[in-house]
């Protein structure tokens, strides 16, 4: 059997938990919005048309912040189609998924959901086909209180009270000639310099996200993040991240290691972030939002263009997830939690329908993917600081990340009750491994209080419909290898192959 240790100290704190590492993502795409949050006729549908079986799915998730609307949607996205009187609003071609937007849900619905589900938004504003006008019309909507034409429409539209949004994204991926208004970076850099001194002139404690790269394989990458930052570090607080990860070619080895990449984006942008702070002779520390990060099954979206007719959400980009998929996407939170100094905010991509933790049926049932339960856990448990986490594990080699640990994990201490929580992926393929973790800086009165596992026999098992349940987390002491037993300030546990585990001591 492999073995592997982890060292764990109360003293070595890296940064507080930030609850916005669990955010979420809602985009006006497949069917995200229309049959996914939203779907008036629904038998569980409420008063303004929202689903209650996913809203309570969303709060079970433990979501605390939703990025809105869009994506790629956002760059040909006219805000003002999505506010006044629902049979006035206008039907609209979206280019970005080949789909029409009816613009039944806009912002005002949007804020009741949010309210519903308790979740903080992050807005984001149009700067591939608009500017700055546009997004400062669209912030005295949202944010101006009363005593202007916008503010007052608003106020007219039911929404007395601005909504108060701090966290505003300055468009999206226009680093990709995907997208709508596609820029080059001195190009983009010198409109969202602009455009963040205007929102700061209307609000000055606004946190403004630049558009960082959409993914660490972009030939401007880094380069893309120095040249925007140049022109806009003194305006933003945050630059973007945007990851998506997949098993290409059945190399699981590779695919299983993602976080190896995710761990080199985040390094890679602190560095460049800094290096143009220390240009700039600037004190201050620009942090990462990585507002899209998930599994995405990217190549068979690729092979399976966008539908031909023009259809109101379509079903686009519905992946179901399996037992491999879970263990990566608890491996890329552990790579976000250990990077709670510099990555304070981030997205999960997205949260109904497309690429996402729930599933619905339109006039049917709702279901937890197999993605939502690590997620689930983690949002739950992680709470009071992140701690540096010692790890000694046999490594592997992978096609695409070179060398990569077998054991992964990350450690969160709340100094408040005591508890101390361990969450951790075995990706060996053939063995479980028995771990070590030495709890001895933390005293001699540390306990097992629970411990969760997600694995499987079958790493393609996946929920579905008609076994909604076919995937969950399990004990731990339940799983036949494995089984907890203590000595002094250590804890020993075997990890079954391909793995996800939330530990979880108190005192």
């Amino acid at each position: 059997m492999l073995r592997a240790r982890v060292a764990l100290n109360p003293a070595a704190v890296v940064a507080p938990v930030n609850r916005r590492t669990f955010g979420s993502f809602v985009e006006h795409m497949g069917r995200c919005v229309y049959t996914g949050i939203y779907e008036p006729g629904h038998p569980s549908a409420d008063e303004d048309g929202f689903r209650t079986d996913v809203l309570a799915l969303a709060r079970e998730l433990g979501v605390s912040m939703v990025r809105y609307p869009g994506g790629n949607f956002v760059s040909g996205y006219r805000w003002e189609d999505g506010v006044g009187p629902a049979e006035q609003r206008p039907r609209r071609r979206d280019l970005a998924w080949r789909s029409i937007e009816t613009n039944q849900v806009g912002i005002d619905e949007f804020a009741k959901w949010a309210e519903k589900a308790d979740v903080e938004i992050m807005y984001a504003v149009n700067l591939g086909t608009r500017g700055v006008q546009e997004a400062l019309d669209v912030h005295e909507y949202i944010n101006h209180p009363e005593g202007t034409e916008l503010s007052e429409r608003r106020r007219t539209n039911g929404a007395e009270k601005p909504y108060g949004i701090k966290l505003w994204c300055l468009g999206n991926e226009l680093d990709g000639p995907w997208q709508t208004g596609h820029k080059t970076a001195e190009e983009y850099g010198l409109l969202a310099a602009s455009t963040a001194r205007a929102l700061k002139s209307a609000e000055p404690d606004l946190e403004l996200v630049a558009c960082g790269s959409s993914s660490s394989t972009m030939p401007t990458f880094g380069a893309w993040e120095s040249t925007v930052l140049e022109h806009a570090y003194d305006v933003v607080e945050y630059v973007s991240c945007h990851a998506y990860y997949e098993e290409h070619d059945g190399d699981l080895g590779s695919f299983l290691a993602s976080a190896v990449d995710m761990d080199h984006f985040v390094n890679s942008i602190v560095a460049t972030a800094d290096a143009v702070g220390a240009r700039l002779k600037s004190k201050k520390k620009i942090n990462l939002s990585f507002d899209e990060w998930n599994v995405w099954y990217l190549s068979r979206f690729q092979s399976a263009p966008l539908p031909k007719e023009w259809e109101v959400a379509p079903r686009v980009i519905e992946d179901q997830y399996n037992v491999a998929d879970a263990v990566v996407v608890g491996n890329l939170l552990i790579s976000l939690l250990r990077h709670s100094d510099r990555v304070t905010a981030a997205c999960q991509a997205q949260l109904v329908n497309v690429i996402a933790p729930i599933m619905t049926e339109p006039g049917g049932p709702a279901w937890r993917q197999t993605i939502f339960h690590p997620f689930a856990r983690t949002a739950a448990l992680a709470k009071g600081d992140v701690l540096e986490t010692r790890i000694d594990s046999p490594t592997y080699e992978t096609a695409r990340y070179g060398s990569a640990p077998v054991i992964d994990a990350v450690a969160t201490h709340d100094a408040a009750t005591g508890d101390v929580t361990v969450f951790i992926v075995n990706r060996d393929q053939q063995n479980p491994v028995e771990l070590t973790i030495d709890l001895s800086a933390f005293g001699a009165d540390l306990s097992v209080a629970d411990s969760w596992t997600l694995t499987d026999d079958d790493l393609r098992a996946a929920n579905t419909r008609d076994e909604p349940e076919r995937v969950t987390l399990r004990p731990t002491t339940d799983i036949p290898t494995g089984g907890l037993t203590e000595a002094g300030t250590e804890v020993r546990l075997t990890l079954p192959r391909v793995s996800w585990t939330a530990l979880r001591l108190s005192r």
